[in-house]
């Protein structure tokens, strides 16, 4: 049973799911669009879950800036009973592992 506003990890595997991979990208596009960057979305690395009005989601991702692959945390907040979605929050991590 979930933990009503307690994050959680999804299920592993699942982090590569269509939804998570949209979600990402809606991410790095926002980002984008906000700071006149050129990030280009990689791959899903990590997602967690928190039930709040709608669902948090945190999602770990890999994106190229530069040349370079770096890793993002973002935090986006979604109702899908109001076709909502926002980003609350994208920052870079680091650079990915392995580059």
């Amino acid at each position: 049973m979930a933990n009503i506003g307690g994050i959680t990890d999804v299920p592993a595997g699942s982090e590569n799911s269509v939804k998570y991979q949209d979600l990402a990208r809606f991410a790095v596009q926002d980002f984008n669009q906000k700071q006149n960057a050129l990030l280009e979305f990689v791959k899903v690395l990590g997602v967690k879950q928190q039930e709040v009005a709608g669902m948090m989601y945190y999602i770990t991702l890999e994106a190229i800036d530069g040349g370079k692959k770096k890793t993002y945390e973002t935090k986006i907040w979604e109702k899908e009973w109001e076709k909502f979605k926002e980003v609350q929050e994208f920052k870079l991590v680091g650079d990915a592992p392995g580059s």
